[in-house]
């Protein structure tokens, strides 16, 4: 079968700082016609910051679209500073927890909601830490409460409710299933 739709007309809706969006009319496989909102974002990556004594480096910080506080690990879109998403993990690295990782490794990728966006993320875990010599700026408006947490507490906290963003649940499982190897 047949699933893919035809793009017949596009228009912007809004161009933005960090997100564009645009309105697609698209043709369905059985030729009947619909809209689609489209969400574009820059790539992105997820950093499982493990430090040396076997702990997670978590970020709580505001997220105005949920309007709360979330507790996730580090992350942050790639841009023109980054030739690629291992800049971006070490660029990210700095400027969020102030760190730098003798071992950055690629853990996987994904849509981080296809159902109406299209950004990409990376996720890589970071490993034997150690503090950086020179701090880069925190992006404007970014204020960060650093927490460093055991698997236990971590799981915990996903168990609980605590965390509720879907990359750092994903990068948490991870180091679970790392451990009982």
């Amino acid at each position: 079968m047949n699933l893919e739709e035809r793009v017949l007309k596009s228009e912007p809706i809004y161009n933005g700082a960090i997100i564009s969006v645009e309105r697609e009319l698209v043709e369905l496989p059985d030729k009947q016609t619909a809209h689609r909102e489209i969400v574009h974002h820059a790539d992105a990556v997820g950093i499982l910051a493990i430090t040396n004594d076997n702990k997670i480096i978590l970020e709580k910080q505001w997220r105005e679209p949920v309007r709360k506080p979330t507790i996730e690990i580090p992350a942050g879109k790639l841009d023109r500073r980054d030739g690629n998403f291992v800049d971006a993990v070490k660029r990210e690295l700095n400027e969020e927890i102030r760190y730098e990782a003798n071992n950055v490794e690629r853990i996987t990728g994904f849509y981080s909601s296809v159902g109406f966006s299209d950004e990409y993320m990376e996720l890589y875990l970071a490993t034997d830490l150690h503090p950086v010599g020179q701090e880069l700026p925190r992006d404007k408006g970014e204020f960060l409460e650093i927490q460093e947490k055991t698997l236990e507490e971590a799981m915990a906290m996903v168990d609980s409710g605590e965390i509720e963003d879907a990359k750092t649940i994903m990068a948490i499982w991870y180091w679970q299933l790392k451990t009982i190897k």
